[in-house]
């Protein structure tokens, strides 16, 4: 069973939240807050597996409570998954920044935020489409190009950051390099370790930064 928490300043959105995510009988919404502060202190107290986290709220908004929850060892293993009305292009890379697992727009349909839910839960960062576009839009400009991450990279350790920042899950990086499931795994722990990045949310986007991953490449986010 995933456990989750919404947190959303609209009782309404909450509340449709809720119906959503619980219809498969997997997912439960153990608790709710309506600002950021508040969700902080749901987390702690009922530590989810997931949380719905919405952008623009009263108090703390939840960018920086998703920051706060990704800075707190304590709260390890708990996925923040970002769900608002807004795709601008800012508030994508600074929820991806903060630790974010994933992000979606509020326009998804029932099955992917529960299939969205699953994926975060599971693991793996999740990004939409257009949440995928606004990252390759901020490559485009060549402000977020940075090469010096890489310096402490391998060969094959960079091969393996480029495939994840294209999209492909571990066993589709096993297939494409001719490796076996648990290597595949091994590397994208060690590359976790070494870029200091808290999920693989956070490797997509410096698979972009470093220039890895560039526009016109395929880009199909789990």
């Amino acid at each position: 069973m995933i456990r989750a928490v919404i947190v959303d300043d609209q009782e309404l959105v909450r509340t449709g939240l809720r119906s959503l995510a619980e219809r498969d009988g997997d997912i439960v919404v153990i608790g709710e807050a309506s600002d950021g502060r508040s969700g902080l202190a749901r987390v702690r107290e009922l530590r989810p597996d997931v949380v719905l986290m919405d952008i623009r709220m009263p108090v703390v908004d939840g960018i920086e409570a998703t920051r706060q929850i990704a800075r707190d060892a304590s709260l390890n293993g708990i996925r923040v998954l970002m769900l608002t009305t807004f795709d601008e292009d800012e508030n994508v890379h600074a929820a991806i920044r903060a630790g974010a697992a994933g992000y979606l727009l509020k326009d998804v349909s029932p099955g992917d935020l529960r299939a969205a839910i699953r994926t975060v839960a599971g693991g793996d960062a999740l990004l939409s489409p257009a949440v995928t576009a606004a990252v390759m839009r901020a490559a485009v400009t060549g402000t977020m190009v940075d090469t010096a991450p890489l310096a402490a990279l391998t060969t094959r350790e960079r091969e393996i950051l480029e495939l994840v920042g294209s999209g492909l899950t571990n066993d589709e990086i096993a297939t494409r390099l001719f490796l076996s499931p648990a290597t595949a795994r091994t590397y994208v722990s060690r590359l976790l370790t070494k870029l200091d990045a808290r999920d693989r949310a956070a490797l997509v986007v410096l698979a972009y930064e470093t220039g890895l991953v560039r526009p016109g490449t395929d880009s199909s986010i789990q």
